[in-house]
């Protein structure tokens, strides 16, 4: 069956975590894997579910420490050695011990700073709106007792009534169609 234009995926309500994580592992049983859930607070059992494993914010974090001690050393020559050289007790213009240091620091002060930016940024974040702000049942629950799992339109395997038979074999709460 074609899917309709405008919709986003079914959106399932569920009670308790255990629902959700057990409709979800189903789920991915059954070869879906453009889906989502949403919880009041965090549920690993429904991150594992969900096979989410990867996520690219320590290579952010490492080539941030990078470029600050590179930042750093290069500052610190050039002011050293070219910018401004001061011949103190026939010392050499290029000491590198006294380098290390401020390279530290400015390799933690970016390393923190990319985590944190590379985080909001890898999230998708500032998201004003997302379609399952659609969903009639979604505002009321999601942030307070209610676990939703939604299976996105866009997965191949997704086809609007055998999804929802789907779904609703799991003793949801809810399905809901979730408009663009």
């Amino acid at each position: 069956m074609p899917i309709r234009e405008g919709i986003y995926g079914l959106l399932a309500e569920f009670n308790t975590p255990s629902e959700l994580v057990y409709a979800t592992e189903q789920a991915r049983k059954a070869g879906f894997r453009r889906m989502e859930c949403y919880t009041p607070y965090p549920v690993e059992e429904a991150a594992e579910a969900l096979d989410f494993h990867k996520t690219r914010v320590p290579l952010v974090c490492l080539l941030g420490g990078i470029m600050g001690v590179t930042t750093a050393f290069l500052m610190e020559t050039w002011i050293s050695v070219y910018g401004y050289p001061l011949n103190i007790a026939g010392r050499p213009l290029f000491s590198w011990p006294a380098f290390i240091i401020p390279a530290y620091e400015w390799t933690i002060l970016f390393a923190g700073l990319s985590a944190a930016f590379g985080m909001i940024a890898l999230n998708g974040m500032p998201q004003l709106y997302h379609p399952v702000f659609n969903a009639p049942n979604f505002r009321n629950g999601a942030t307070t007792d209610k676990f939703f799992l939604c299976l996105e339109a866009a997965d191949p395997k997704f086809s609007l009534t055998d999804t929802r038979a789907l779904l609703e074999s799991y003793a949801p709460v809810s399905v809901v169609e979730v408009d663009h």
